[in-house]
């Protein structure tokens, strides 16, 4: 037979991805300017005007070797620009002999997993939660535990206490997150690192944060999203420019590990085996040169702020119960039924396609994509008008 385990996740596999394969079904149905489809964080945005000429300049380059494999850790000229990148961001200096490039954020989690986890070591996560974290840590042999968030989705620092064991090895934080658009106060990440520290020696163990930041550069209204090297003793950040960029297609991102970790340069030569071992052998040359000289363009987030604020102002007016997102592209909204699969069905009624929010660990909600098309959002208003005649009358 085959792998029973992954038979077995198959039936609870992305929500995502399900509603998303949805959304295609309808418009072949109905057309794709009548289906409204709020499932899958996938950029309608183009990449930056700096991008796209890298890719030209590249692809016209008369340089030999481009396309050569290169060490397992990536280019040292990318590496060094993503060290200087986390310096200008954060003022914090990673050398580049501790960043290691990867294929996209989850090659780089799947990897970092991999080289921290020991068959049955324990992983928290906080409820809601991206759910592909779970397969990652199945698939580096470890188990995922989960704590809460309280009331606006912050680490419940309590609940994460309680959930510590002698076998958790990891902890792992989004912010901004998805799918709850909300950034971690630096307030609470230190509150987090106290509580680990306590948790560390009650234990006498080592409990890592990892941190999956491919949101950092999509945040509203001047909000800050801190430095999580200077939160914690022991954090690593996993990082993509899917989002960033709006290349999610083209998988690249890295690993960067906090310097004053203990044997930290013995993780990065595990990471670097790792890379090449589960087959990801390097991330992808062409990729590496783009972003090399340009990691500091973003996406019009101006742009991202209109749909966010169409959306919300429009959900919220019709009478939606939703947290608004500080960053990230995500409504996380309370669904007017206690059962959101009921509410998901009667959305598709109106051709609106949902997340549950089972699919991030909390019933009870959905969640929204606004990184659609604005002419999309604005389609769906009247729709999303109707759909919430049905509730709130």
């Amino acid at each position: 037979m085959f792998n029973e385990q992954i038979i077995s996740n198959l039936s609870r596999s992305s929500f995502i991805r399900a509603m998303f394969e949805e959304g295609n079904r309808l418009k072949a149905i109905y057309g794709e300017d009548n289906v409204f489809d709020f499932s899958i964080g996938n950029p309608e945005m183009e990449p930056p005007v700096e991008v796209n000429a890298r890719f030209i300049e590249l692809a016209n380059s008369k340089n030999t070797g481009m396309h050569k494999y290169m060490g397992n850790a990536g280019f040292d000229s990318t590496r060094m620009s993503i060290s200087k990148s986390i310096k200008n961001d954060y003022g914090y200096d990673v050398p580049y002999t501790d960043i290691v490039m990867s294929a996209g954020a989850a090659a780089g989690l799947c990897v970092l997993l991999k080289s921290l986890l020991n068959p049955k070591d324990e992983v928290i996560v906080f409820k809601p939660y991206f759910a592909e974290y779970g397969f990652y840590v199945m698939h580096a042999n470890g188990i995922v535990k989960e704590a809460s968030t309280d009331a606006d989705f912050m680490p419940d620092i309590e609940s994460f206490k309680k959930t510590v064991t002698a076998k958790t090895k990891a902890v792992i934080i989004n912010s901004p997150n998805n799918p709850t658009g909300v950034i971690y106060t630096e307030k609470t990440l230190k509150a987090l690192n106290d509580a680990i520290v306590e948790k560390e020696k009650e234990c006498g163990t080592d409990i890592y944060v990892i941190s999956d930041e491919p949101y950092t550069k999509i945040v509203y209204d001047d909000v800050k999203v801190p430095c999580v090297f200077k939160c914690f003793n022991k954090a690593i950040i996993v990082n993509s420019f899917s989002k960033s960029l709006a290349l999610p297609g083209e998988r690249i991102g890295y690993i960067a590990i906090d310097p004053k970790i203990e044997n930290s340069g013995l993780l990065v030569n595990i990471c670097i085996f790792n890379t090449r071992t589960l087959g990801f052998v390097n991330a992808p040359a062409l990729m590496q040169k783009v972003v090399e000289s340009t990691y500091d363009a973003k996406v019009d987030v101006d742009d991202y702020r209109l749909r966010r604020d169409t959306l919300y102002d429009h959900m919220t007016k019709i009478g939606f119960k939703i947290k608004k997102p500080q960053g990230a592209f995500y409504l996380f909204v309370k669904s007017p039924t206690e059962d959101e699969m009921e509410f998901v069905e009667t959305a598709k009624k109106y051709n609106i396609l949902l997340v549950p929010g089972r699919g991030f660990g909390v019933p009870g909600y959905v969640r929204m994509c606004f990184c659609i098309s604005l002419k999309t959002i604005r389609a769906s208003l009247p729709k999303l008008t109707q759909l919430a005649e049905e509730y709130y009358k």
